[in-house]
């Protein structure tokens, strides 16, 4: 998918503000995430997901695991690592932009400024049919109180070439509720004001663009959203096809991309609106959370593909041996996959904390959906 030569980084860069320190657990996490499938792909990586009973357990499902793990377990350290790369002559193919003084250009598979641009939520306008575009504007910082009144319901969006995780950089307001302006209003310039939504439908449209510069599709994925409106899990197998008129506009969307450079995977959210309009929500230029279960079930259970499958995350304060002890029956049982996990007793980082990312299958939804409830209930007490 990347060609020969290249090391990928799917790690958030470091922001400048202090405020996103907080999110270290979040970019660490994202970057240990394609371990399980990373095969002979170098992967920089937080040693947090290289503990070697994880590994062990990830091998032993039959996955393929990075035989090239390049871990960091600091700050310092993930530079070291990209720049140790890059001496090796690699180029280096950037999830999330990293600076170009770490970075520079000629040794990225895909700019800093490209990654930047297609992910950010402004760029809609830009890449999108206007027939597939929700209503929206942009918002400079000064105008922000009168265009987002309590009494009326809105979707608001970091207009920045960060690209964040969505749910760091979207806030959904319903009519009538308290207005409480998210934290990246505090150091954005501009935001992406966007209507509200009444969802019927909605998919995470999977694809990816190789070597050779043209867009496929890998799969059409559903995607789970929390009573805030945010993503909190994907359905694999047996989902609703999008119309055909709606997948053809994403194979249009990451074709764009292509052209203008752009190589890697891509997930793009998609939805039909109740009063029947079909939508982009969000472009996605990187590796997502619908697409490593997906090459994961595609690599050790390709007969799984066409039955129900639901993702889940866990996350803990105890360390990741004693998740994998607790969930020990629930695998021996069967129509269970573990496809990443990071415990960052394992870095420098002061929080301690364990995560899985989980994949139930079988062959009945009813009973999928069951089962991922289930865990999670069973976690979360």
């Amino acid at each position: 998918m990347y060609g020969p030569d290249v090391a990928v980084c799917a790690r958030q860069p470091m922001e400048v503000t202090a405020q996103a320190s907080g999110h270290r657990h979040t970019r660490d996490v994202f970057s240990a995430r394609p371990i399980a499938v990373a095969a002979d792909v170098p992967l920089i990586c937080s040693a947090g997901g290289t503990d070697p009973l994880l590994l062990a357990h990830l091998r032993d499902a039959g996955l393929p695991v990075g035989a090239d793990l390049r871990e960091f377990h600091s700050e310092a350290e993930f530079e070291t690592r990209v720049r140790e790369a890059i001496g090796d002559g690699l180029l280096i193919s950037m999830e999330y932009p990293q600076p170009t003084t770490l970075c520079p250009d000629e040794h990225a598979v895909k700019s800093a400024r490209l990654v930047g641009y297609l992910n950010n939520k402004a760029s809609i306008a830009m890449l999108v049919d206007p027939a597939f575009q929700a209503r929206r504007g942009v918002v400079a910082r000064a105008d922000l109180a009168e265009a987002t009144p309590a009494g009326k319901s809105w979707v608001l969006k970091a207009a920045t070439d960060d690209a964040h995780r969505g749910n760091l950089d979207v806030y959904l307001h319903r009519a009538d509720e308290r207005v409480t302006l998210p934290a990246f209003t505090d150091v954005l310039p501009e935001f992406v004001l966007e209507e509200y939504l009444h969802i019927r439908r909605n998919w995470g449209i999977q694809l990816y663009i190789a070597p050779d510069a043209t867009a496929r599709l890998l799969a059409v994925t559903e995607q789970r959203i929390d009573a805030t409106g945010l993503y909190d899990g994907g359905r694999f197998g047996l989902v609703s096809s999008p119309p055909a008129v709606l997948l053809a506009e994403c194979l249009a969307i990451a074709q764009r991309a292509a052209d203008l450079g752009y190589r890697g995977m891509c997930s793009l959210d998609c939805a039909q609106t109740a009063d029947g309009r079909l939508i982009m929500l969000d472009l996605n230029f990187r590796i997502t959370a619908g697409s490593i279960p997906l090459l994961a079930l595609q690599s050790v259970r390709p007969d799984a593909l066409d039955r129900p499958a639901e993702s889940l995350n866990l996350t803990v304060t105890a360390p990741l041996a004693d998740l994998l002890a607790d969930l020990r029956p629930a695998l021996t049982a069967g129509g269970l996959l573990v496809v990443a996990g990071h415990d960052t007793t394992r870095t420098d980082n002061p929080i301690r904390q364990s995560t899985l990312h989980l994949l139930v299958f079988g062959d009945d939804p009813d009973d999928v959906t069951t089962r991922r409830r289930t865990l999670e209930a069973r976690i979360s007490h």
